[in-house]
């Protein structure tokens, strides 16, 4: 009796130690399960950039740009590019001085400056290149991809600063990128098209949020000429492919087929229109162009130009020479953020002038 009491009280010992073994295995396979499981989750993209395939080839007016590997450091010559990364988040190692709507000795435009002070930054590496390309500063940023997507670099320009680092400059001609070219083009060169992308996405949906405030604008004819108090004898209009004019024609308007059918080459950006012919205004329902009120006061002085209708009626968006509201004209997703309320408050003025 005593015997089979002392073997069952044995039998129950080695039992519970069998399950308290069993016990500690299946928690150390959960807990291995978990600790794999976790890696797993680190381990998976969180973003587009790392699913971008590499080398990424570019084709531009130039040629083609190979780009091997995710560039790390970022430099942008010339107007804006600098903004775009900027606005994916992304803080060049070195970028141009803007030359124009500065306010300042800094060099940055206030949406430049704003963005800066958002991710951080207050002593960027400015290229003080206003007077041409300033390669040793840029050789000296030892950047890994150069972008030009906007801007008039040349031939020469290009293959020096390919002997820096892989270049993208526009595709087809110079200053004719357009703010969605610009973004996609330089994001790419970034190995973030897909953030590129979605930046597009997302400056359309405020063009459009913010265009619909304004439902009067909606195909009103416009034309972006600029005039001079010193030569009142020939006009400089932009077409619609100059960022200028596709931008307005973005907010909903459209320019005259006076104006347009005078535009002998798509691809140009400009057009010269001398003062015996300015009758091809005649249509325009608004005139947005670079000024301040003495000039708009001389043009409508004027016994040719002062005859266009919407110079008579003051139908007229002069926008002051070296703002940022001026400089803001070849538009990127910071400018545009940062002047479209100003913008269509002044085209809004204007179109109110038909009903005077």
């Amino acid at each position: 009796m005593r015997l089979n009491r002392k073997w069952s009280l044995l039998s129950v010992l080695i039992i519970s130690a069998l399950f308290m073994i069993v016990l500690a295995g299946c928690s150390s396979e959960q807990a291995t399960t978990s600790e794999n499981t976790d890696t797993e989750k680190t381990e998976t993209p969180s973003s587009e950039e790392e699913n971008t395939e590499y080398p990424i080839v570019i084709e531009h007016a130039f040629g083609k740009t190979v780009i091997e590997s995710k560039p790390e450091r970022v430099a942008t010559v010339q107007w804006a590019n600098h903004d775009v990364v900027l606005a994916l988040g992304v803080v060049p190692v070195g970028f141009s001085a803007a030359n124009y709507g500065v306010q300042d000795d800094s060099g940055l435009l206030p949406w430049t400056a704003e963005k800066l002070k958002e991710l951080g930054v207050d002593d960027p590496n400015v290229f003080q290149d206003t007077d041409g390309l300033d390669f040793e500063a840029i050789s000296d940023a030892n950047p890994d991809v150069i972008l030009a997507a906007y801007s008039g670099i040349t031939q020469e320009d290009y293959d020096i600063l390919n002997e820096i680092a892989p270049v993208v400059p526009y595709q087809t001609a110079p200053w004719l990128t357009t703010w969605r070219e610009q973004v996609l083009l330089n994001a790419t060169g970034m190995g973030m098209k897909a953030e590129g992308e979605q930046l597009i996405k997302d400056t359309e949906e405020l063009i459009q949020e913010k265009a619909d405030q304004y439902p009067q604008i909606k195909g009103k004819k416009v034309a972006w000429v600029n005039f001079s108090a010193q030569d009142m004898s020939k006009l400089h209009a932009y077409t619609p492919t100059d960022p200028r004019g596709s931008f307005l024609i973005e907010l909903g308007m459209e320019y005259p087929e006076s104006v347009t059918s005078e535009i002998a080459d798509p691809s140009s950006y400009s057009l010269n229109i001398s003062a015996e012919n300015a009758d091809i205004l005649n249509d325009a329902d608004i005139i947005i162009g670079y000024g301040d009120e003495s000039l708009y006061e001389a043009v409508k002085a004027d016994p040719l130009l002062g005859k266009i209708p919407a110079i008579e009626r003051g139908s007229v968006v002069f926008i002051g020479a070296s703002t940022p509201l001026a400089a803001s004209g070849n538009p990127n997703p910071l400018s545009i953020a940062y002047t479209i309320d100003e913008y269509l408050e002044l085209i809004a003025g204007a179109i109110e002038k038909l009903n005077d």
